[in-house]
C-alpha cells in the first residue's frame, strides 16, 4: 500500500486540499518524520531519488522528484468541527456498525451534504455539471446501442407509503365509573386498598350463599371484598359482571383475583338486588353531569351496542351474535358462565325425560363407512379446539333432555361440545358420556375431567332428511304390495277351469321360497342360531387353548434354561463334612450360653445369599472377641432354618447351642468351643462367593416363580379341554333333539 501511495502522480510540494483527511495526514507526517530510514534528501534536487523499499522487494526504488510526496510540512489545518466529514469520506467512506435501512439513511446524508458543501468547488476540473449517478450506468446491448437502466437508485426516496398502525385498545368504562362521581369514586377506592377481610367464591361461583353473605356484611359496612377462586379468577371481568347482576352493587375496585362491591346509596331502600341497581342508576342519572352522561354513550358504544340498519343497538361481536342465533331454542342459558361470552346451554334445567323420545335413523352414505379414520378423527378434534361450548353439564344420569337438544343442535353444526362444572359432588364423565353415546348414537371424540366432545357421526340424519327416507321406504313398499296383488290378480284370471292352483307358476312367489327350503335343509341346519353359537364358543375355545399351550411350551423352556444355570452354580460348591469328634457340652452351659447369646447386641444378618464364604469369615471375626455369635436368618421354613444352622456348624467347626424364635427372625447361636482356634485363612474356597451366591437365590427365585406359572398354565389347559367335551357334546345331541 506504501508503493502505491509513493508512485501516485501528485506535486512534490502540492498542498493537501480539502478532499484529504487532516487527521490522518497530520498523524502519518509525525510518524513518517520520527523514522529516518524514510526521510527524503534535500540534496539531490534534479536527479532521481532512492527511496526506502520494503524486505521483499531486491532492487533499488529510484524515482523522480516530482514524484515523491513532502510530507514534513502539512499545509492543512485541523477542522474546528470534528464532526464534520471529508467530500470523498461521504461518497466513497464504509459505513461500519449498522445494516439495512440505517445504511441507506446515512449514505443518503452524506450525499445531501456533498451536494450541498462549498469545498467541492475546488475540487471540480471545466464547467460544473450535475452530479447524477445514474447517467453513468449503462449497458452495451448485442446491437451495439446504449442502453441505461431503468432503475432508481438506494437514495432515490419514493413516495411516502401510508402505513395503518393498529390501534390500541380503548378503555371500557366500567358501571361504577359511569354512575359514581370521581370523588366518591377515589374514596370508596381508597378504602378497598386498606381491607384485609374477604368473602371466599369457591368453585361453584357466586352461589346463593355467597350472595346472602355479601348482603349480611353490606349492614355493617358499605364495601366487601370478594376472593375468587378457579376457575372464575381467570376472567375478572365475567366475574364482576356476575357479582353486579346477582348482587345490584356496584365494582369499584379490582386488582387480581380480588374485587371490592360498593352496596350503593339507596341499598336500605328495599332487600331485592336488581330494584337497588335500577334506583341507584335512575338516582344518580338525574343529577349526573354532561361529561357523565357522554362517557356513558362512548362506554356504551364500545361495548359493541352499534346500530343496525334499523336503528336497533346491536350488542355483542359477530362471532357472539352467530353463537346465539345457534342456541336459541335449545334452553335455558347458564348465567355463572366462567368464560368469556357467549353464554352456553345450561343442561341441569333441561326436562329429564322427554316422552316420546328415541335415538336417531342412521343411514350411511353409499361406499361409506361410519367408522372414522384416525386421520378424520385427528382433524375433528383440532376443528373442536376452537369453537365455544354449547351446553354446561353438571348431572350424571337422566340426560333425554340434552340429548334432544343436541340432536337440534347437529342439524347446523357437526360438533356438540359440552362442558362439566366445577364445584359440582360426584360428577362422573365416563358415565355422561356412555349415556349420551347411547341417546344420541353420535361418535365421542375427546372426554375428560373438564369437558365432553361428540360428533354427529357420518350416518347422521337430520329429521326432515329421516322423514323423507321413510316415506320413500313406505311408498316402495306399498308398490311391491300393488304388485304383489296385480300378479296374482292375473294369475287367477288365466286360470284353467279344471286345473288345480298349485300347477300355476309360483316364480317369486313365497311358495317358491318354502319349496327352497324344503329341498336344501342342509342350509337351514347351518343357519340354525343355537349351532351357529355353539361352534362360535368352540372355535373361541380352541383359540384360547392354543394360547395357552404356546405359553405354556414357552415357560417349560424358561425352566429348563433356568434349571441348567442352577445345576452349573450348585457344582461350583460343597459342603464340608460334618466333624464327628465334636466337643461335648452340658446344659448348665448351654443354658448360660443362651442367655448370652440372646443378650448379645452385634448380630451376623443373613439375607437371600444364604450361607457363602464371606458369611463363615463373619462369623470367625465374632469369634475373635466373644466366644459365641448370632446369626439372625429370614427364613420362614423351620426345616430350612435347621439345615442352615447344620450348614454354619459344619463349615465353622462350633457348637450349635440353640436355635430361638424372635420378632426379626430366628436365631442361631453358635458357640466357639473351648479348644477353637483361629484358622489363618478365614475364606474357605469350596463355597460360592457373594456374586454367586446372589446368581443362585436369584435362579432359584425364578425357577420357583416359573413353575407356578406353568402349574396354571396346566390347570387352564384342562379347563379348556373340559369345556371343549362338553360343547362336543351338545352339538352331538343337538340335531337329535
Amino acid at each position: 500500500m506504501f508503493t502505491t501511495l509513493l508512485k501516485s502522480p501528485i506535486p512534490f510540494f502540492s498542498s493537501f486540499n480539502s478532499t484529504q483527511n487532516p487527521s490522518k495526514t497530520q498523524k502519518g507526517n509525525h510518524s513518517f518524520n520520527k523514522n529516518s530510514k524514510f526521510s527524503v534528501s534535500k540534496t539531490h534536487r534534479n536527479g532521481p531519488i532512492k527511496m526506502p523499499t520494503p524486505p521483499w522487494m531486491k532492487g533499488p526504488l529510484l524515482l523522480q522528484p516530482d514524484e515523491v510526496l513532502n510530507a514534513s510540512k502539512p499545509t492543512t489545518k485541523r477542522s474546528s468541527n470534528n464532526n464534520s466529514k471529508a467530500p470523498e469520506k461521504a461518497l466513497f467512506g464504509k459505513e461500519s456498525g449498522v445494516r439495512g435501512k440505517k445504511v441507506m439513511k446515512k449514505i443518503i446524508r452524506d450525499v445531501e451534504k456533498l451536494q450541498g458543501n462549498g469545498a467541492l468547488d475546488d475540487t471540480l476540473i471545466g464547467k460544473f455539471e450535475e452530479f447524477e449517478i445514474g447517467n453513468w450506468l449503462e449497458e452495451i446491448g448485442s446491437d451495439g446501442e446504449v442502453k441505461k437502466f431503468d432503475r432508481k437508485m438506494p437514495w432515490v426516496r419514493e413516495e411516502e407509503k401510508v402505513v395503518f398502525r393498529r390501534m390500541k385498545k380503548e378503555k371500557v368504562l366500567t358501571q361504577a365509573e359511569i354512575i359514581l362521581d370521581n370523588d366518591l369514586l377515589e374514596r370508596l377506592r381508597k378504602k378497598a386498598t386498606r381491607m384485609r377481610k374477604w368473602v371466599k367464591v369457591m368453585k361453584a361461583g357466586v352461589t346463593q350463599d355467597v350472595v346472602d353473605e355479601i348482603r349480611l356484611a353490606w349492614g355493617n359496612n358499605e364495601l366487601v371484598m370478594l376472593k375468587f377462586g378457579v376457575p372464575l379468577c381467570r376472567n375478572m371481568d365475567r366475574a364482576s359482571e356476575i357479582v353486579e347482576m346477582k348482587t345490584g352493587g356496584l365494582v369499584v375496585w379490582c386488582k387480581k383475583d380480588i374485587l371490592v362491591v360498593y352496596r350503593g346509596q339507596n341499598h336500605w331502600l328495599t332487600s331485592n338486588g336488581q330494584r337497588v341497581f335500577n334506583n341507584l342508576a335512575s338516582d344518580n342519572n338525574t343529577t349526573m353531569s354532561p361529561e357523565k352522561s357522554n362517557a356513558s354513550t362512548w362506554g356504551r358504544s364500545l361495548n359493541g351496542e352499534d346500530r343496525d340498519e334499523n336503528n336497533q343497538p346491536v350488542v355483542g361481536s359477530l362471532y357472539e351474535r352467530e353463537t346465539d342465533r345457534l342456541l336459541d331454542g335449545l334452553g335455558p342459558r347458564f348465567i355463572d358462565w366462567w368464560m368469556r361470552k357467549p353464554l352456553p346451554v345450561d343442561a341441569d334445567l333441561l326436562p329429564e325425560v322427554v316422552p316420546g323420545f328415541k335415538p336417531p335413523t342412521r343411514l350411511s352414505p353409499p361406499k361409506t363407512r361410519p367408522k372414522l379414520t384416525d386421520e378424520e378423527l385427528t382433524n375433528l378434534r383440532k376443528l373442536a379446539h376452537p369453537l365455544p361450548f354449547h351446553f354446561v353439564l353438571g348431572r350424571n344420569r337422566n340426560l333425554q333432555g340434552l340429548a334432544n337438544s343436541i340432536l337440534k343442535l347437529w342439524e347446523k353444526s357437526l360438533i356438540a361440545k359440552i362442558a362439566i362444572k366445577w364445584g359440582v359432588q360426584n360428577t362422573d364423565n365416563e358415565q355422561m358420556a356412555n349415556e349420551l353415546k347411547d341417546l344420541t348414537g353420535g361418535v365421542l371424540l375427546l372426554r375428560n375431567k373438564f369437558l365432553i366432545i361428540f360428533y354427529r357421526g357420518k350416518d347422521f340424519l337430520p329429521q326432515g332428511v329421516a322423514n323423507s327416507v321413510m316415506e320413500r321406504e313406505m311408498a316402495l313398499r306399498r308398490c311391491q304390495l300393488i304388485e304383489e296383488g296385480a300378479r296374482v290378480k292375473v294369475a287367477e284370471t288365466f286360470q284353467v277351469a279344471n286345473e288345480s292352483l298349485a300347477k300355476t307358476s309360483t316364480v317369486g312367489t313365497l311358495a317358491e321360497f318354502q319349496d327352497i327350503q324344503t329341498k336344501y335343509g342342509v342350509l337351514e341346519k347351518e343357519n340354525n342360531e343355537l349351532e351357529i353359537q355353539i361352534e362360535a364358543q368352540k372355535e373361541n375355545l380352541e383359540r384360547e387353548l392354543r394360547n395357552q399351550e404356546r405359553k405354556l411350551a414357552i415357560l417349560n423352556g424358561k425352566i429348563e434354561k433356568s434349571a441348567k444355570k442352577l445345576a452349573k452354580l450348585n457344582s461350583s460348591w460343597q459342603t464340608a463334612e460334618p466333624d464327628l469328634d465334636l466337643e461335648t457340652i452340658t446344659e448348665e452351659e448351654r443354658e448360660c450360653l443362651r442367655k448370652i447369646g440372646l443378650k448379645l447386641s452385634s448380630c451376623l444378618v443373613l439375607g437371600r445369599r444364604g450361607v457363602f464364604n464371606g458369611v463363615i469369615e463373619g462369623v470367625h471375626q465374632h469369634w475373635k472377641h466373644r466366644e459365641v455369635v448370632k446369626v439372625i436368618t429370614m427364613q420362614r421354613a423351620f426345616l430350612r432354618v435347621i439345615y442352615t444352622a447344620k450348614m454354619l456348624v459344619a463349615e465353622s467347626g462350633g457348637i450349635l447351642v440353640s436355635v430361638e424364635k424372635l420378632k426379626e427372625g430366628h436365631a442361631i447361636i453358635i458357640y466357639r468351643g473351648k479348644n477353637y482356634r483361629r484358622p489363618s485363612k478365614l475364606m474357605t474356597d469350596h463355597l460360592l462367593t457373594k456374586r454367586e451366591a446372589l446368581q443362585r437365590s436369584i435362579e432359584l427365585q425364578r425357577i420357583g416363580s416359573l413353575k407356578f406359572f406353568a402349574y396354571q398354565r396346566r390347570q387352564a389347559i384342562l379347563d379348556l379341554k373340559l369345556k371343549l367335551a362338553k360343547l362336543e357334546e351338545q352339538g352331538v345331541a343337538s340335531p337329535q333333539g
